[in-house]
């Protein structure tokens, strides 16, 4: 339980995102260690952060407890091992449910809102075919082809990744739908309990619903749609992306169309699916990726003197930069850069972005 107090601590105080926890964990080694060196490189940053306290953790945890669920950590045992090889895992996931579903092979299926009825059948005959075959289907438990998925696969397997905290239901008509799924499926939320969810929210859902799996199915979705950030996260995850072909006169269809054009795996059948997700990494589900393939958080970070620090933040600007080319520019050590950057994101002054780049706040 202090583990449990100490991790929680560490990702809810401010400035403390996905990869510094990470950073922090690999440099102190336990979370309690983390959190004791914290004040002081919060102010070697030059600035000011609120730090968590034990009483705050110990609520949320015993509230969450209350409710029927429980956290799952990052480095821990418990956690999905695919989505923990993602740059932006989150250190802590709320569950409530069945924990097994974690550890079995699992695909998304996301789609469209305002789905065509055609698409919403489709999307659960092909979600209850799939969880026949031994698939966790997981989706975002949003209107149109979420529900659908969750539906079909209710009996089979099925996890819903919810934008908000555990205990909130969106949309309110999903109330029953999200009660069944935290009964014999699994509900899983990143934010804190009591949390309503805002638009930031559905990017970082999203995230997490295409790291868990092996691979994205799109059933329906426009050009500039949430289940195309899903597709895009999966392919740069290493995950196979799938897509559902559709009429190029239904704009709800362009989005899958054009997933088919730059490359995506055409779907008609359960059969389609099972093949393309063989031809990952040999296998399907739990180790996905080989050896070697998994994201690397980079080395372990050093301490700088004031002029090494000056020097390697003078290289930043608001327009995001790749860690290497600080590093080539600088002359400094990996481990060095990577210190200076971890004090600058821990008193607000930096934005980190995908794919390895930083920029100042």
């Amino acid at each position: 339980m202090s583990d449990d107090v100490a991790r929680l601590r560490l990702i809810r105080s401010d400035n403390v995102g996905p990869v510094t926890y990470r950073q922090l964990l690999r440099r102190f080694s336990t979370p309690q260690a983390a959190l004791d060196a914290l004040p002081d490189l919060v102010r070697r940053g030059g600035g000011a952060a609120r730090i968590a306290t034990a009483a705050d953790a110990e609520t949320e945890l015993a509230a969450v407890a209350k409710f029927g669920g429980q956290f799952v950590f990052i480095g821990t045992g418990l956690y999905p091992w695919l989505l923990a090889q993602t740059e932006t895992a989150p250190p802590a996931l709320a569950v409530k449910g069945d924990l097994g579903l974690l550890e079995r092979p699992c695909v998304a299926m996301v789609g469209a809102r305002n789905s065509s009825a055609a698409a919403v059948r489709f999307a659960r005959e092909l979600a209850t075919e799939l969880s026949q075959a031994d698939l966790v289907v997981v989706s975002g438990l949003a209107r149109g082809i979420d529900s659908a998925a969750h539906q079909g696969a209710l009996d089979g397997g099925t996890i819903g990744v919810i934008a908000g905290g555990l205990d909130n239901v969106y949309p309110p008509e999903n109330a029953s739908l999200q009660a069944s799924i935290g009964a014999s499926g699994l509900v899983v939320a990143e934010q804190p309990l009591g949390t309503s969810p805002q638009a930031r929210h559905f990017p970082r859902r999203n995230r997490i619903i295409a790291g868990l799996c092996a691979g994205t199915i799109v059933v329906e979705g426009a050009l500039k749609s949430g289940s195309l950030i899903t597709a895009r996260i999966a392919a740069e995850a290493g995950r196979e992306v799938m897509a559902v072909p559709g009429s190029p006169l239904d704009p709800r269809a362009q989005g899958c169309n054009q997933l088919i054009r730059e490359g995506a795996t055409l779907i008609q059948t359960a059969a389609d699916v099972l093949e393309a997700l063989g031809t990952v990494g040999g296998q399907i589900g739990g180790r996905l990726l080989s050896p070697g393939t998994a994201w690397d958080p980079g080395p372990v970070a050093l301490d700088a003197d004031d002029i090494t620090r000056d020097h390697i933040i003078g290289l930043l600007s608001p327009t995001p930069v790749a860690i290497d080319e600080l590093v080539r520019q600088s002359g400094c050590a990996a481990a060095t850069v990577a210190g200076v950057l971890l004090d600058l994101e821990l008193c607000g002054g930096l934005v980190r972005h995908a794919g390895g780049r930083v920029a100042r706040a």
